[in-house]
C-alpha cells in the first residue's frame, strides 16, 4: 500500500480547532480511509508451493501420532482448572 500523506499547514490566526477541521476535511476529500478500511483484512493467499509444505507438515504430525499411539507413547494433557 503506498504511503498517502495528508499537510495542513497552519494559519496565522489558527486555532487548533480549525486546524483540525481543516485536517479532517482533506483526509475525507482524498478518500484515504475508506480505502485503507477495505485493505485492513486482506489477507494474501498462500502461495501453492507453501500451502504444498503445510500439508505435507501436517501429514507427517498425524503419521507421528498415529505411531506414537500405537506403541502406547502418547502423553496425557491434563485439562486446567481456574482457581
Amino acid at each position: 500500500m503506498a504511503n498517502t500523506n495528508v499537510k495542513v499547514e497552519r494559519r496565522e490566526r489558527d486555532n487548533s480547532m480549525a486546524l483540525l477541521h481543516r485536517f479532517q476535511k482533506k483526509v475525507q476529500e482524498s478518500a484515504i480511509l475508506p480505502t485503507v478500511r477495505k485493505k485492513r483484512y486482506n489477507n494474501r493467499e498462500d502461495s501453492k508451493v507453501k500451502a504444498k509444505k503445510g500439508k505435507i507438515k501436517r501429514i507427517k504430525s498425524g503419521e507421528k501420532y498415529e505411531e506414537l499411539k500405537r506403541l502406547g507413547k502418547l502423553i496425557k494433557k491434563t485439562k486446567r482448572t481456574r482457581r
